[in-house]
């Protein structure tokens, strides 16, 4: 048999943590074992109905052909419109709006169109990431041929970074900087003068050191937002506008994580240059979404019903929060900001680092504790150490389940905790 090999670049490649630790716990529950899982990243509600008979009817109706590459231009410009009158970002036509099979595909295609391989001897381009963040963020701007420069935050100041620390790690190789507002895994988000304040410091070394410098900001998450902080599109901001991407979809706010429904867009002549970048990447891999997913997007963007729906989850989402912060600051050696975004929250638990479980599992990392709960505990909770930063500190609790399984999940992992010895 020949010696065959494969890619270095998929064999380095680390598989996502978050869905690896879901379908473990999902097989488990399969075989019959009662396994709570809070770690799925997706919302435990239907699709609203609207939404569900807009994509049977076109079905019905024949839509059911090619479109093209990007979507069809009715449905880009109600994404355009939607940007222009919802997040208030200047200047989006549906010429700048790119449909891809779900956000991780779009932000997929943007890296891959700003980042290049660096030259022999060569720095290469830089993501600038605040941490800890989404666990795919880093593995894709790698696969483009970045490398990645974390900005810390911690739990002190609810993992958001300050203007400071960005403009200290800017430097001219950087290309990319992520936002992730609310935040996946952290559970917290930034204000409007917070992100003014990022944007100024952007602004200030694009005019310098990094004319190059584009910001993504990942604001799929835009809708579910209860904690006293209104969500702002920093793409708004004038003196970014035309170098700010906004990365969104219908996951999780609608409910559709299985629709594999993304967008993203940038206004501006560079952002009509990327999406067309974007267009030449996505003919020669997915091509468009499934054709009678479009008339969806529309009626989830124009129906009046719809926002009834949003409310619906995000007022359930917002019991829930309340309720995961008051049973784990019920734990001793738990420290938890207050949850203020997304349905995710993200505790510090090395207080308990150095102890044993009643099963024997000595607990030295996260990943250790994630072990020992899932196995012991029958909860399944996700380690946080591929956040990046402080993570290995940290699991991530996905509080999208409802009342009653937070707090028999809450009981269990207080009754664990209690058998640490």
């Amino acid at each position: 048999m020949p010696d065959l090999t494969l890619s270095d670049r998929v064999s380095s490649l680390k598989p996502s943590v978050t869905v690896g630790f879901t379908n473990r716990a999902k097989a488990l529950r399969a075989s019959g074992e009662d396994v709570l899982i809070f770690a799925a990243g997706e919302p435990d509600f239907d699709t609203p109905d609207a939404i569900k008979d807009a994509a049977i009817a076109a079905l019905k109706a024949g839509d059911t052909k090619y479109k093209p590459i990007l979507g069809d231009m009715p449905t880009r410009d109600a994404i355009a419109a939607k940007l222009r009158n919802e997040n208030n970002i200047p200047g989006v036509t549906g010429e700048h709006v790119a449909i891809g099979a779900g956000g991780k595909h779009v932000l997929f295609n943007v890296m891959h169109a700003l980042f290049d391989p660096p030259a022999p001897g060569a720095p290469p381009q830089e993501l600038l990431l605040p941490t800890p963040a989404w666990v795919s963020y880093a593995p894709i701007a790698t696969l483009a041929g970045g490398a990645v420069r974390e900005i810390p935050a911690t739990v002190d100041n609810d993992f958001k970074i300050t203007p400071e620390q960005l403009k200290d790690a800017i430097t001219p190789n950087a290309r990319v900087l992520v936002l992730n507002s609310p935040s996946n895994p952290c559970g917290t988000m930034y204000s409007e003068a917070e992100l003014r304040a990022l944007a100024a410091v952007v602004a200030d070394a694009a005019a310098s050191i990094a004319p190059n410098l584009v910001i993504i900001t990942d604001e799929i998450y835009e809708k579910i937002v209860f904690g006293g902080i209104p969500h702002f599109s920093i793409g708004s901001v004038p003196e970014v506008a035309e170098r700010t991407y906004t990365l969104n979809g219908l996951s999780k706010a609608y409910a559709m994580t299985g629709w594999r429904i993304g967008y993203g867009a940038m206004p501006g002549d560079f952002g009509l240059a990327l999406t067309k970048a974007i267009q030449k990447l996505q003919g020669q891999m997915t091509t468009c979404i499934t054709s009678f997913n479009y008339a969806a997007i529309r009626e989830a963007l124009t129906n009046p019903s719809v926002p009834d729906d949003i409310e619906r989850m995000r007022t359930a989402f917002a019991s829930r929060a309340q309720l995961i912060e008051k049973r784990l600051a019920e734990i001793p050696g738990i420290r938890c900001p207050k949850p203020t975004g997304a349905f995710y929250v993200f505790p510090d638990v090395s207080g308990l680092y150095g102890k044993t479980s009643a099963g024997g599992a000595t607990i030295g990392s996260a990943s250790d504790l994630a072990e020992a709960l899932l196995t012991e505990a029958k909860v399944a909770f996700v380690p946080g150490e591929d956040f990046g930063g402080c993570g290995p500190n940290h699991v991530r609790i996905s509080f999208a389940c409802s009342e009653e399984t937070i707090n028999e999940g809450m009981d269990r992992f207080a009754g664990f905790v209690a058998g640490l010895g």
